[in-house]
């Protein structure tokens, strides 16, 4: 009794110091909020409303991390928006790396006291990544390294989204959690590309501010010419302060809404037309940014993911006509959306159509194919081991995003500046070794969702986890070979590790889903038989 009373009495001191926590936080609010509205500053109004919802989030995320997690994942996308419009402020930049603590904080807290819902597991990878992750923090302290803010920067873009793998294990606890997560990504990638789609048509006076901050000012003025036809096309931004963030966008939407249609076709038939929808977008948007790079992956890995699916179809079930309903739903959100484009606004689309044909394709002179794909990153490459400490590296995060705000604040020039290859940025920052342990644990990555995928071959669940497979290939060796940019990509990086936590949850939901059909089965089985039952003659004495 007096033990209760006790947990009673703390309780509600606890949810006591919260209100009043709450109450005077509020009314600070309300203070500064009205001296900024009386003073007419709309940048600080701004930022006191931003730091207003960054409480609310954060209370949130405390209470419950998979609420969080979903709001760190929209404020993820749309991040940039407001860094564009409030001078690439970078306060607003680390807030994201703040929301994720809390996120890990509480996630903590529920492992901690053992929940039973929580559901964790050890990576087959994990030796592999382990000594990955220990090698890169050796790598913080190498000598030629001109500051060590460069290695804690080295280290939060490469490992700081890792413990993601854990939370998206434990994320879907059922089959509709698992639909809860997609569609809730899906429509927050339908607004970004619709957005998109229309700033590569009115041009770059849409969704960007007239005075922009200097950092940032080129990357949203992007311009491809075709060099035949000279039809000049711009490449779209959207929401993001940069072109190629929202291309590295497009690649994972693709995947992501691809895997998960084939899914839902297999699976359910509620949700199939907005699924369709966001596919035609999602098309859209790789035809329209202009980027030759996301022309090539959504082709490559559409006919690549549409054999998968035949492959894997459900044959034994006799349900493998679904799998090819499934390819001719993408194939038909592909057409549905050229002919949209075509139809509303044929210069613009024709103008990007000319750009992939005139630099693409391998019979034309001025085909850039070759170049592009085979010679000029293979040459950058190279050109890492020019350097005479290409066997030891200057140091983690010497060749990474972000270089010029740490020589910018703590006037530290990088000892070497990078190489446009990110398997030679590697070399440039850790060495030979650390780019053969990067190939070692990204190919156990890839080994073992890849056994995971083959494991659900002839389930509905199996074009969901071989594109999480192919996005997790793609990722970590070709994107990655070609520019580091790619996996340093907090977007690309968050949606690789928490995609792939949900991939080895696949099986189990599997089971619980074969359970729970056979059950079903077996009820139906037993009503229809009850008649049968009732109605036999009674025995003669």
């Amino acid at each position: 009794m007096n033990y209760t009373s006790h947990r009673l009495a703390g309780r509600l001191g606890r949810q006591s110091l919260l209100s009043i926590g709450f109450f005077v936080f509020g009314l600070i609010a309300a203070c500064l909020l009205s001296n900024y509205i009386v003073s007419d500053d709309s940048t600080k109004l701004a930022f006191a409303g931003i730091a207003c919802i960054g409480a609310v989030l954060v209370a949130a995320t405390a209470i419950n991390w998979r609420t969080g997690l979903y709001l760190l994942l929209a404020w993820l996308l749309f991040e940039d928006l407001a860094r564009k419009y409030l001078g690439n402020n970078m306060v607003l930049y680390f807030a994201k790396d703040f929301l994720l603590a809390v996120v890990y904080v509480s996630f903590f807290a529920r492992w901690r006291r053992k929940d039973q819902d929580l559901k964790t597991f050890r990576p087959p990878f994990l030796t592999a990544l382990m000594v990955f992750l220990w090698f890169g923090f050796m790598q913080v302290f190498n000598p030629a390294s001109t500051s060590i803010f460069y290695g804690l920067m080295g280290m939060k873009l490469y490992f700081y989204y890792l413990p993601l793998i854990a939370l998206g294990y434990a994320l879907p606890d059922s089959e509709e959690m698992l639909q809860r997560f997609f569609y809730f990504n899906l429509a927050l990638i339908a607004i970004i590309v619709s957005l998109g789609i229309v700033q590569s048509i009115a041009g770059p006076q849409f969704l960007n501010p007239a005075v922009m901050s200097t950092d940032i000012q080129g990357l949203s003025s992007l311009y491809r010419v075709a060099p035949v036809s000279g039809a000049r096309v711009y490449r779209p931004t959207s929401i993001f302060v940069s072109a190629g963030r929202f291309s590295d966008l497009l690649i994972v939407a693709w995947l992501m809404v691809f895997g998960f249609s084939g899914y839902l076709l297999l699976r359910h038939r509620k949700g199939r037309m907005f699924t369709l929808l966001v596919l035609a977008l999602t098309a859209a948007g790789c035809l329209m940014c202009a980027s030759r790079g996301v022309f090539m992956w959504s082709a490559g890995s559409g006919v690549v993911g549409a054999l998968a699916f035949l492959w894997g179809a459900p044959w034994r079930q006799g349900k493998a006509l679904r799998a090819v309903r499934a390819v001719q739903r993408a194939a038909l959100g592909v057409a549905l959306a050229v002919v949209i484009l075509l139809l509303t606004y044929p210069e613009a689309f024709l103008g990007r159509i000319a750009v992939y044909s005139e630099t693409l394709d391998p019979r034309r002179p001025t085909s850039e194919l070759v170049q592009r794909v085979h010679v000029y990153p293979l040459a950058e490459f190279l050109k890492a081991f020019n350097n005479s400490r290409w066997p030891y590296g200057y140091g983690l995060g010497t060749a990474s995003l972000g270089g010029q705000y740490i020589s910018r604040f703590f006037m530290a020039q990088p000892p070497e500046y990078p190489v446009e290859s990110g398997f030679g940025d590697i070399v440039l920052e850790m060495g030979v070794v650390g780019l053969i342990l990067w190939i070692v644990m990204g190919s156990a990555v890839v080994v073992s969702a890849w056994r995971v995928a083959k494991k659900l071959k002839g389930s509905p669940f199996f074009p969901l986890a071989f594109m999480i497979t192919l996005y997790a290939f793609l990722l970590l060796f070709p994107m990655t070979f070609t520019g580091i940019q790619a996996y340093q990509d907090f977007i690309l990086n968050c949606y690789l590790w928490l995609l792939a936590g949900i991939l080895f949850r696949l099986p189990s939901l599997e089971v619980s889903a074969r359970a729970e059909a056979a059950s079903g089965a077996q009820s139906v089985s037993s009503v229809s038989s009850l008649p049968l039952i009732l109605n036999r003659p009674r025995a003669q004495a």
